[in-house]
């Protein structure tokens, strides 16, 4: 399949009228999903959708080719805002093609970046097969690096939001890294916004932080928290203890890869 080729999206309620153009065949993982079934993971696809409502702000850390992006754009509408921050080169220009694509220009704002707890440069080591799953450390793999710009979250956004209502953050790792950046920021909005992130121990762990580290950093926003079970399709009530310990379990079994969405804040549901 030729890359600048585009996919219908198969949403609920929404019709087809949302499209994206994805990567080649070379991406074994959410391009392929695309194209196949044209939705990329159905539980958090429902809680992007619950969560906002016209005139939001949705700011998306690790926007891939923009499939997030989209569906917030199309849910937050002309009076809404989409910060969308994705470091990699390849990665980004597929992001503004889908933006572009979506009439979406004027309420989505692409940053070729990424975010971290400082403003600075990095290194980003790609992934040949898996274009969702770049990382910004060395976790051993023989891989392509090119360098990219890192920037200190709350500073970037400080002047630039007042609300937020939902965050995505999925950075293969980097997660403790972003919100760490992040919270100076989370702590003057008048409401804390809903946040949807991955949760990956190992990935964590060769960044240079821990899960542990995170569920604690997380827990100190004081919200809710939920495991998003994507194979029920429910919200599980958790604690920061029970998540913490599972993190620890996962950091004793040696090279356990095990992850999990969570979500911090009300359900939207």
């Amino acid at each position: 399949m030729p890359p600048e080729e585009a996919v219908s999206l198969a949403l609920p309620g929404a019709g087809s009228r949302l499209s994206l153009v994805v990567h080649g065949d070379r991406d074994r993982c959410i391009s392929r999903q695309l194209r196949e079934r044209g939705i990329w993971e159905p539980f958090e696809t429902a809680l992007v959708r619950a969560a906002l409502l016209p005139g939001g702000v949705f700011v998306d850390v690790g926007a891939n080719l923009g499939y997030f992006t989209v569906l917030a754009a199309d849910g937050v509408g002309a009076e809404g805002r989409v910060y969308a921050f994705e470091p990699d080169p390849d990665n980004a220009r597929l992001l503004r093609a889908n933006v572009r694509r979506n009439g979406f220009d004027a309420r989505v704002a692409v940053v070729e970046a990424g975010l971290a707890a400082t403003d600075s440069t990095g290194q980003l080591f790609l992934s040949p097969d898996n274009l969702g799953d770049h990382q910004l450390f060395a976790a051993g793999e023989a891989r392509r690096q090119v360098p990219v710009r890192l920037l200190h979250g709350a500073d970037y956004l400080a002047t630039r939001v007042t609300r937020m209502d939902m965050l995505k953050v999925d950075t293969q790792g980097f997660e403790y890294e972003v919100m760490l950046g992040l919270l100076p920021l989370l702590r003057t909005l008048p409401a804390p916004p809903r946040i949807l992130i991955e949760l990956t121990p190992l990935s964590l762990r060769q960044a240079g932080s821990s899960g542990r580290r995170l569920v604690e950093l997380l827990a100190g926003l004081g919200q809710p928290l939920w495991i998003v079970d994507h194979i029920e399709h429910v919200l599980a009530p958790t604690s920061a203890a029970e998540l913490a310990r599972w993190c620890d379990n996962v950091d004793g079994c040696a090279g356990d890869a095990g992850f999990m969405n969570i979500l911090v804040g009300p359900s939207p549901l």
